[in-house]
């Protein structure tokens, strides 16, 4: 299967919910490398890498996020695979 990652911005009420923290337990559960984190402007930027499948099933997984968000958009691109990439992190 092919290995790829996408690019994400996602909007709405993501910040103070949890949803860092979530979008990796969905990525490590998911055997995905890449990272996450919060932007000035409220959105969530997040990098996931790994098998397609499993990349498109976490991608899926933004749009809902946790329990307490509330999303308003995801705006995914597709994104150069990173072989450097060996975990998937939170960035503060």
């Amino acid at each position: 299967m092919a290995k790829i990652c996408v690019h994400a911005l996602v909007s709405g009420r993501v910040q103070g919910v949890w949803f860092r923290h979530f979008t990796r337990e969905q990525a490590e559960a998911n055997a995905l490398t890449g990272w996450v984190r919060n932007l000035p402007d409220g959105r969530v930027e997040a990098l996931l890498c790994g098998e397609e499948k499993a990349v498109r099933h976490v991608e899926a997984w933004l749009n809902q996020g946790p329990e307490l968000a509330n999303v308003a958009e995801v705006a995914s691109t597709d994104a150069e695979y990173d072989e450097a990439l060996t975990s998937f992190k939170i960035i503060d």
